[in-house]
């Protein structure tokens, strides 16, 4: 990876770049090498961010918002309401909401990330059960991933976990977690929350497991 990291704004929030060339294999088994460069979503990424989202039926109405928002809040509003708040969220926060991923100059992967205080609903599910609450507003959290169907398994996600591991390093955040599905879990779908693999690539380590199926991971960034 070659981060690259210029300050701006009021906060110091930078426009991180990080750039790695991807390898995996095609189709036909045929190796391949792609750029992916990860960027905090800014308000001039919005259309990005918005192009993106609208690429999956469930991200198209979900504006990740599933972990800010209460639920009856969520459903009541439906796709417009949560687009507003993402926008609006986006346009005042100090720091930012998230991080996209482009290849080859596309825009194909988002992941959530911030303190754990900013995704509330998060924090009530059973696997956050145990936690210091005293840390919630410094520790950050990456509760979401999604990645468009045409660049998956080509490092999106390991690209963009990196890129949150440096931004919650950039704002000051002694630590940062997930709570990702665990090794041989029965995945969904979508599979949003991540996968403990990826998480373990990139440093991360389990400090409990609440079920067969979900683990928590952390990586503690006090440390250089």
């Amino acid at each position: 990876m070659l981060p690259r990291v210029t300050p701006h704004g009021p906060a110091g929030v930078g426009d991180l770049i990080r750039e790695s060339n991807s390898s995996y294999a095609d189709k036909a088994g045929r190796g391949r090498t792609r750029v992916i460069e990860v960027k905090p979503v800014s308000p001039e990424l919005l259309p990005d961010a918005e192009a993106l989202f609208g690429s999956s039926p469930e991200t198209d109405r979900c504006f990740c918002m599933w972990f800010i928002i209460p639920v009856a809040q969520y459903h009541a509003g439906g796709r417009l309401a949560n687009q507003r708040l993402f926008r609006e969220l986006a346009e005042r926060s100090t720091q930012p909401i998230g991080l996209l991923a482009y290849r080859d100059g596309d825009v194909v992967g988002w992941c959530a990330a911030g303190p754990r205080s900013r995704f509330v609903r998060a924090l009530r599910v059973p696997s956050f059960k145990g936690r210091d609450p005293a840390e919630d507003e410094s520790v950050w959290l990456v509760p979401c991933f999604y990645v468009r169907n045409d660049a998956r398994r080509e490092g999106v996600s390991l690209a963009l976990l990196k890129g949150a591991v440096a931004l919650a390093r950039q704002n000051g955040a002694p630590a940062i977690e997930g709570f990702p599905f665990a090794r041989g879990a029965k995945l969904s779908r979508e599979c949003m929350v991540g996968v403990e693999a990826v998480f373990a690539s990139c440093g991360f380590a389990v400090t409990r497991r609440p079920s067969s199926t979900r683990v928590v991971m952390r990586k503690e960034l006090n440390a250089a």
